[in-house]
């Protein structure tokens, strides 16, 4: 590996011992989840703290003579050591993956995302992509799984939000000084700033690096505020999802071919590119490039050497989500890279994203067919992402697209309370999530007292957080049933669903016996007009007197406020309309947290909910557009809180607890927690994807791509003469319970080790033909058979040919079919 440095320009910092601890204990992020140091931090700048949960901040704005003071005290110097000890024999000790695939010869993972939500301390995400990304790392650096990210280091982030005083949304964009954030510079070991030199549309783009620490892992940051740039150049990387199309294509450019070139300078060689969404696609034909140029081989031998390593996973609903950039624009930034990089005409690189021509270039497109595996965020949503890209793979059934499903899962340390991580440090050991996860019995043996107390110290909690920031003394009741709603303001989250009857929600809070209160929080983006009328909506509703102790709609959703609602709240909605919510991560954070959830039968909870855990919206089906469903969905939401939700939690039992509600409580923390973790998601990760991946890449990178050269000329060779393959007579005997079906093949200019005939019956169910006559008849034909049982017309069996190599995934990497008519 290259030898270079994260180092930071060294501020007025006292000259003694102890200080070199300190800054290491502020640059790793792990003090994020683990809260060891949380006293230290305090005790320098309480009120700084409170406000930043920067720790890089208070060592930047506290005083010399302060630091100096605080070192100088054996107490303070005995907390330090403690701390920065536990994280060093931490990042030691052999993890999980260490323990379970030692000598699997997976080495990294490199993992490309265009957010990351690690942090406050660090406002480079927007919302769930960026959950999503950081919890991943957290979770990999528990587990020791080999991840390192790559990403961009944005000049303002994503927009603030205000609002003004008729209710209206504001969009803000303060600038991330890059010296306030727990990060540092690459450094060559000269001294020199690690830089990255690109040629973009004719002109030279300089990218500097940095290094932000994440327990054991790493995240490697991309931004083109370098001097050396031009103005235009220099804002490339300034805002998160802002600007136009063009912009949008610049930093994909820069976060894909300059990620795997600043991997490549300091000297990773990853085994297995994570593609977070299609945004970094352009990583695999920078990767294969990369391949070009070691070992001297043509485009298509490097993408057939390379392909296996690299994982894509969508997390897309609807297929005009999906980044699209109009063909003349790529040819603007990337002809010249296609012609003089890559080698191949543009025209085959615009190819990759397209499916048929004249049509924009398809970002997800590019990824599925640079990739050797894809996943889904959840169940639901791998079934829609096979319909989504079922064009792509023509003639075979949807059941069939080669797409799969991780769910996601969230880092419980980062969201749990104060009280959540005590309760389960008490049931299940404090290594709880470092290993296989805890076990479910060990909640359950919890008793009522236990968690009620929980709740009611984080309800409080959450109450008197709230109090202070909208600076109102009378709102809420740290006694009424809170409800937590917050996510991104756009139309098809239906964020005003609980609106759809504004009477009878306000009857609802007000009710004197059962009163409920709802804390809200959301953005809407600043291009997004439908959605910032939804946020208006609700502030609106709550400028009426009589709301105005029930509902606070708190301003620039963050994620210091989301730890908040989720730890806080009692109960989460989430209204989204099926099936859009690819997986959806708010309601996971509430389980750690002993909160229950009520929502729509979409995303993760389609797989999660039961009646045991909590309560369902909808009937589990897609409805399209149709207006009537949202009335409909409407009212039995209404009816579900007035007639079951509600008075469960105010039926008290003699002891003043809600019995049925804890029971609720227990059964969903006990049963969902573990399953809907970041450490059960990174498991499933490294052993259903990145070990298989890494072998796969091995394997036909070896021997200058030895195997990838066979694959490739085969699949050239399938390509051409597949046409030439027919089917000839149909023959289905009835023997006893079974159909004997007998097929004559034309292998026309193929041999027919280069394809296999099958048997296919819905649902989705495959059975293998059998060559029994491989000697051609006159007319050139070969006989297969094949038995299936005789409990179905036999015309529901239908014989087709598909290719076949041992060590080509079909129909991912050839997507030829023929059915027998």
């Amino acid at each position: 590996m290259t030898q270079v440095t994260a180092t930071h320009a060294v501020p007025n910092w006292p000259d003694v011992e102890g200080m070199d601890e300190l800054i290491e204990l502020a640059l790793n992020l792990r003090w994020s989840w683990n809260h060891g140091s949380d006293w230290i931090w305090k005790s320098l700048d309480s009120e700084l703290w409170e406000s930043t949960q920067n720790p890089w901040i208070i060592l930047r704005t506290v005083s010399r003579d302060e630091l100096a003071s605080r070192l100088g005290n054996p107490e303070f110097r005995k907390i330090l050591h403690e701390c920065l000890s536990q994280n060093q024999r931490t990042f030691r000790e052999p993890g999980w993956f260490q323990k379970k695939h030692s000598g699997s010869g997976l080495s990294q993972v490199a993992y490309f995302s265009m957010e990351f939500m690690l942090s406050e301390a660090l406002p480079i995400y927007s919302g769930g992509l960026g959950n999503v990304a950081g919890d991943q790392m957290k979770a990999a650096s528990n587990l020791g799984v080999p991840v390192t990210g790559v990403g961009l280091l944005y000049g303002q982030g994503y927009f603030r939000q205000d609002f003004d005083m008729n209710g209206n949304q504001q969009a803000l964009y303060p600038v991330n000084d890059p010296g306030q954030l727990p990060m540092r510079p690459l450094r060559e070991p000269n001294g020199e700033w690690l830089r990255i030199k690109m040629d973009l549309a004719g002109a030279n783009l300089w990218l500097r690096c940095w290094q932000v620490e994440v327990g054991r892992t790493k995240l490697y940051l991309l931004d083109s505020n370098d001097f050396s740039n031009n103005a235009a150049q220099r804002c490339i990387t300034s805002q998160l999802y802002g600007g136009d199309a063009e912009l949008r294509l610049k930093q994909e450019i820069v976060l894909g071919i300059g990620g795997w070139r600043l991997l490549r300078a300091i000297g990773l060689q990853p085994e297995v590119c994570h593609l977070n969404e299609g945004h970094a696609a352009f990583a695999i034909l920078e990767r294969a490039r990369s391949y070009m140029k070691d070992h001297n081989v043509a485009f298509e031998l490097a993408l057939a050497a390379t392909r296996p390593g690299n994982l894509f996973t969508t997390h897309t609903a609807v297929a005009a989500g999906f980044d699209r950039f109009d063909s003349r624009l790529l040819g603007e930034y990337l002809e010249n890279y296609a012609e003089q990089e890559l080698r191949i005409p543009f025209e085959q690189l615009l190819a990759m994203g397209t499916q048929n021509a004249g049509e924009p270039f398809n970002m997800a497109y590019l990824a599925v067919r640079g990739s050797g595996r894809i996943n889904g965020v959840s169940k639901l949503h791998g079934q829609v992402s096979r319909h989504i890209f079922q064009p792509l793979f023509p003639r075979w059934p949807e059941d069939e697209v080669p797409i799969g499903s991780v769910t996601n899962g969230i880092h419980t340390p980062t969201w749990d309370s104060e009280e959540a991580d005590a309760l389960w440090t008490h049931a299940c050991g404090k290594g709880r999530w470092m290993e296989d996860g805890p076990q479910a019995e060990d909640i359950r043996c919890l008793k009522d007292e236990q968690l009620w107390q929980m709740r009611t110290m984080a309800r409080k909690r959450l109450i008197d957080w709230v109090r202070k920031r909208s600076d109102g003394d009378h709102v809420l009741d740290q006694n009424v049933l809170t409800v937590g709603f917050a996510r991104r303001f756009a139309t098809y989250k239906r964020p005003d669903f609980l609106l759809r009857d504004p009477e009878r929600f306000l009857r609802l809070l007000t009710n004197p016996k059962r009163p409920v209160q709802l804390v809200l929080a959301g953005k809407a983006h600043p291009q997004d007009q439908p959605g910032q009328a939804l946020a208006k909506k609700w502030n609106d509703f709550i400028r009426r007197r009589e709301v105005r102790q029930r509902v606070v709609f708190l301003s620039d959703y963050d994620m210091l406020m989301a730890q908040q609602l989720v730890q806080g709240a009692d109960l989460w909605i989430n209204t989204p309309r099926r099936p859009w919510e690819a997986c959806g991560t708010s309601g996971m954070k509430v389980l750690v947290n002993g909160g229950l959830n009520f929502s729509e039968l979409d995303g993760w909870w389609a797989e999660a909910y039961s009646p045991q855990v909590g309560w369902a919206i909808g009937d589990g089906k897609d409805h399209g557009d149709d207006p009537n469903v949202d009335l409909i969905e409407a009212e039995a939401m209404y009816t579900l809180l007035e007639q079951q939700v509600i008075p469960e939690f105010y039926d008290r039992s003699s002891n003043g607890m809600p019995a049925k509600w804890l029971a609720r409580v227990r059964e969903s923390m006990a049963r969902l927690t573990p399953e809907f973790s970041a450490s059960r998601t990174i498991r499933d990760y490294t052993e259903d994807h990145y070990l298989p991946a890494a072998t796969g890449y091995s394997q036909r990178s070896a021997g200058k791509g030895a195997l990838a050269a066979e694959v490739v000329a085969w699949q050239q060779k399938v390509a051409q003469h597949f046409a030439t393959v027919r089917f000839g007579s149909l023959h289905v005997d009835t023997r006893g319970d079974e159909y004997w079906f007998t097929v004559k093949v034309s292998p026309g200019k193929l041999l027919t080790s280069d394809f296999k005939v099958e048997l296919y019956t819905v649902p989705t169910a495959v059975q293998a033909m059998t060559l029994v006559e491989k000697s051609a008849d006159p007319d050139g034909m070969v006989t297969y058979s094949g038995r299936a049982a005789a409990t179905r017309p036999w015309m529901d069996y239908t014989p087709r040919i598909v290719p076949y190599h041992p060590a080509v995934a079909v129909p991912l990497e050839a997507n030829q079919i023929l059915w027998q008519r």
